[in-house]
């Protein structure tokens, strides 16, 4: 399993998480990522879509669930998720969300956090804050100790830029962390109520 989940592509898990929503073919896949604007995180395209989901089914992480077909439409299959593509998809974003290494890959697991209990996510979250502090206390040491040893400001000012950045992550995950604790705020893809808007983009999507 550890060898699968490390060969996930961020678009094998945004997949996997629809997945985990309900069972879907890959049009409605799409129509759904793109509706989310998905597109700010991965490539979406129709070719990408269907490759990703025969590999997955091919690793046997998702399954067939049937087929249909309705008036002059072409036969569309509907896929599922197996107990082994849920492991995968929550073993990735495990891994991911604290890890402060690829920003990339963290913004996914950000965004399919929530197919994971609420208290666990907070776990995760303050890790990758120890990180973060971790990592801004290195770059403000190594910039204070580099204008000691006689190095211009000026040639530090990247080192600069990634103490503010880092500064500026954590504090986006403090209010993040108390946007996620707050009691009024619906966690999980089960919570999430079965409203009008909710049902009309899972029909819409499936036109």
């Amino acid at each position: 399993m550890t060898d699968a989940v490390a060969r996930l592509t961020p678009t094998a898990i945004m997949l996997l998480a629809l997945l985990h929503e309900d069972d879907m073919h890959p049009y409605e896949m799409v129509r759904l990522l793109r509706d989310r604007r998905a597109d700010r995180l991965i490539a979406l395209t129709h070719g990408t879509i269907y490759h990703t989901v025969a590999r997955l089914e091919r690793q046997e992480l998702i399954a067939e669930a049937g087929s249909d077909r309705e008036g002059n439409r072409p036969e569309r299959t509907t896929y599922t998720l197996t107990d082994a593509g849920d492991r995968a998809l929550l073993a990735w974003v495990r891994r991911e969300l604290p890890s402060i290494e690829s920003p990339e890959r963290f913004r996914i697991a950000l965004t399919e956090a929530h197919n994971i209990d609420r208290a666990e996510v907070l776990a995760l979250l303050a890790t990758r804050r120890e990180a973060l502090v971790a990592s801004l206390d290195a770059h403000r040491a190594a910039r204070d100790t580099a204008i000691s040893h006689g190095s211009h400001p000026q040639f530090l000012i990247e080192v600069h830029r990634q103490t503010a950045l880092l500064a500026a992550d954590i504090a986006w995950l403090d209010d993040a962390v108390e946007f996620i604790r707050h009691p009024d705020t619906v966690w999980g893809v089960i919570d999430i109520p079965a409203t009008d808007r909710y049902l009309a983009q899972r029909e819409a999507a499936r036109a």
